[in-house]
């Protein structure tokens, strides 16, 4: 029963997803918005079970395979709180384009509980479920438009090699297993204090395991599905994997080599370091070169990627906790920023290159505004939330000596500067290309204000959110 209580939310979640299924089956084509209003309770309900069920101190169920933490509980608010903007911020979009149907609700709620499983996720083989589970409802949902040649395209790339990084990591579980006879995370840490625990089996699985996680996370070289998927899928789904997955490979890495392989970290550090450096150098330059502002959202991604494994590097607990920082940030704008895609598309035309960002300023001088606080916030623009989340990133590489690996990420933090800045001068110096104002629903107008606000709100006090990491994680 002990057990059941610590997977209390999982368990409702899973309910509530039977309810939303079965109820969409009988309704009428045209009230879908119930199954929508049935998903944000889901959410809502999810959250209330994971604050009266949260614990104080970290507590082992199910036979070591699962984990209830203030870490994860904290996790998995930013979760429910990005799938249900991500949710908000697409109804209407849906209904424009005539996709309006429950299975995108349903989807993106088994998709929430696979992020809820990694995060909880104690053996290596329940985080393989849960990232599997999450993937499934990935591929999905980017083929969610099914009379688009170019969903499917984007579907099947995701799909091939979303599959060769799946074998590829359970691949390395396997050595892993084969070497130390358990899959359990605290096992591994254990058997990994001894200093002669190094071997060329456990070598070559660490090197299979960083593989399949840097996929899921979109690291070069392992990413070129992302821009495909991100220009290909329907601009909410693009949100979605654009932001809820993030936690989930942040929770995957934190959870296999914070928890589990650290006493490898010289080992896999020089890995990380290697992906780092191609990611932020990768990412920074090849945005430059693009048009479709979806494909240079990607290529922004895979640069902020860089950031979040170098928190890692460092190895420690203000790297770790600078690593989280940058994730809960990244996700808040990485929202706002496809939701401004959103907004400013309409029935039959998506507003996903630079040049339909063209005088924005004239057709709306507060969205613009809100758009200015995303990219500056992105390019790491003080006083907004991404330049205290660089900073801290910073810190903790320089505090263990690592002054090469932050000379890196300021060098192309400044290259990198430019695309953001390029959208802004897109929205205040350049005339529109046409005058027709920005229709939204009320809620959806209110909620990206407060996405866009909430950098900067962040940004002047980035203590309140610096402090929650550095206490759930001690």
């Amino acid at each position: 029963m002990a057990d059941l209580i610590l997977a209390a939310p999982e368990i409702f979640l899973i309910c509530a997803i039977c309810v939303v299924l079965l109820t969409d089956v009988f309704l009428p084509a045209d009230k879908t918005i119930v199954t929508y209003s049935l998903a944000l309770l889901s959410l809502v309900g999810t959250a209330a079970m994971t604050a009266y069920f949260s614990v104080g101190e970290t507590v082992i169920g199910f036979g070591g395979s699962f984990i209830a933490d203030s870490a994860g509980s904290v996790l998995k608010t930013f979760a429910y709180l990005m799938v249900a903007i991500c949710f908000l911020y697409s109804r209407d979009y849906l209904e424009r384009a005539g996709l309006l149907r429950g299975e995108f609700f349903v989807l993106g709620l088994f998709g929430l509980l696979g992020i809820m499983v990694i995060i909880s996720g104690h053996s290596l083989l329940t985080l393989y479920l849960g990232l599997e589970l999450l993937s499934l409802s990935l591929y999905a949902l980017v083929a969610f438009n099914r009379d688009s040649g170019i969903c499917a395209e984007a579907a099947m790339k995701y799909f091939v090699l979303g599959a060769i990084a799946s074998g590829t990591l359970l691949y390395g579980i396997s050595f892993l297993y084969g070497v130390t006879g358990t899959v359990e995370l605290q096992a591994l840490g254990q058997y990994f204090r001894e200093p002669d625990a190094l071997s060329l089996p456990l070598l070559l699985g660490l090197t299979f395991i960083i593989v399949g996680i840097a996929f899921k996370f979109g690291a070069v070289p392992f990413h070129m599905w992302l821009p495909d998927v991100y220009q290909g899928a329907p601009t909410p789904v693009t949100l979605y994997v654009g932001s809820a997955p993030k936690i989930a490979a942040f929770a995957l890495t934190w959870r296999v080599l914070a928890d589990g392989l650290l006493g490898l970290h010289e080992s896999w550090a020089d890995m990380l370091a290697v992906l780092a450096i191609l990611s932020l150098g990768i990412g920074s330059i090849v945005a430059i070169a693009q048009s479709n502002l979806k494909r240079m959202l990607a290529y922004s991604t895979i640069s902020h990627v860089g950031f979040i494994l170098m928190g890692f590097i460092a190895g420690t607990e203000d790297g770790l906790r600078a690593s989280m920082f940058y994730t809960l940030t990244y996700v808040i704008m990485a929202a706002g920023a496809f939701g401004m895609i959103i907004l400013l598309s309409r029935r039959g035309f998506e507003a996903e290159n630079l040049e339909d960002f063209k005088g924005l300023n004239a057709r709306n001088p507060w969205f613009a505004f809100v758009m200015l606080m995303i990219m500056f916030s992105m390019a790491g623009v003080p006083p907004f939330v991404g330049f205290y989340a660089k900073v801290v990133v910073l810190e903790s590489l320089l505090a263990t000596d690592m002054f090469w690996l932050a000379g890196s990420a300021v060098f192309f933090t400044v290259i990198g500067a430019f695309y953001y800045l390029r959208v802004v001068w897109y929205m205040y110096f350049v005339d529109p290309l046409n005058e027709e104002s920005l229709e939204a629903a009320t809620d959806f107008r209110v909620v990206l204000s407060v996405n866009g606000l909430a950098l900067l709100v962040l940004g002047i006090f980035p203590g309140v959110l610096l402090n929650l990491c550095a206490r759930v994680l001690s």
